[in-house]
């Protein structure tokens, strides 16, 4: 009867380092290989960006990081720069509550506003109080007279409502 011998020894088997180095070269050019339009356009935009010497930038604000880092954080904690953030926050805010409907409608009229105001001030024309009265029929001058009034309801009534939260 034969017996299995006893397992005195283990080896351990160290990977060879070119052996794993050409192992990793080769797992690099598959990957290469396989993503080939990626990395093309990912060589273009570096190229572009060279060409820009936008790297060039990047790299210098790099070496600096420490000075332009201590700048940024000086301008930053500026008050008014507390204001800006403050500002923008609520902007964002306003913008959020707005149907995207009525952002559309309130900037096309402005600019079909502007538009006309550029106009009348190109022509240079003055206008006569009576032809003036007759244009305040018209339903666009009511339509826009009406919105005006509207507006300044509204901001008049949050006007109010602050002032009676300060007090």
């Amino acid at each position: 009867m034969n017996l299995a011998k006893a397992i005195r020894q283990i080896r351990k088997e160290v990977p060879n380092p070119q052996q794993e180095q050409q192992e990793a070269i080769a797992d690099m050019i598959k990957e290469l290989a396989d993503n080939r339009e990626a990395i093309m356009g990912a060589i273009r935009i570096l190229k572009g960006l060279q060409e820009m010497r936008v790297l060039e930038t990047i790299g210098a604000l790099l070496d600096q990081r420490n000075e332009v880092g201590a700048i940024a954080i000086q301008q930053i904690n500026q008050p008014t720069m507390h204001n800006v953030v403050k500002t923008g926050i609520n902007a964002f805010k306003f913008m959020g509550s707005l149907q995207p409907s009525e952002i559309e409608t309130i900037l096309e009229g402005m600019g079909l506003g502007l538009k006309k105001l550029s106009e009348t001030g190109h022509e240079g024309k003055k206008q006569s109080i009576w032809k003036m009265q007759r244009r305040m029929r018209s339903p666009e001058i009511r339509a826009a007279m009406t919105t005006m009034v509207d507006f300044m309801e509204g901001m008049g009534q949050a006007f109010l409502k602050n002032r009676e939260e300060k007090q």
